[in-house]
C-alpha cells in the first residue's frame, strides 16, 4: 500500500521537475527569436522621452541589448574548446 503511495509521489515529483525545465527551455528559445523590443519600439521610446533617436544610435542600443541578452544566456551555457 505504502509503495504505491510512493511510486506516485516520485512520479508527480518528476513531472513536476520535467514541466519546469522543458517549459523553461521553451521561453527562453521564444524569447530569443521573438524579442520583446523591436527597433521601432526603441525609437517610440526615444521619442517619447524627447530624444530624436538617429538610426545609429538604435543600431548601438540595439546590439548592446544583444550582447546583454547572449552574455545572461552565454554564463550558463560554456563552450569547451
Amino acid at each position: 500500500m505504502w509503495i504505491y503511495i510512493l511510486v506516485g509521489l516520485v512520479c508527480l515529483l518528476a513531472g513536476l521537475a520535467g514541466g519546469f525545465f522543458i517549459a523553461r527551455r521553451y521561453m527562453m528559445s521564444y524569447l530569443k527569436n521573438n524579442p520583446p523590443i523591436n527597433e521601432q519600439m526603441l525609437q517610440m521610446m526615444m521619442a517619447q522621452m524627447g530624444q530624436k533617436p538617429s538610426q545609429k544610435k538604435i543600431n548601438q542600443m540595439m546590439s548592446a541589448m544583444n550582447k546583454q541578452t547572449e552574455k545572461e544566456t552565454g554564463k550558463k551555457k560554456k563552450k569547451i574548446t
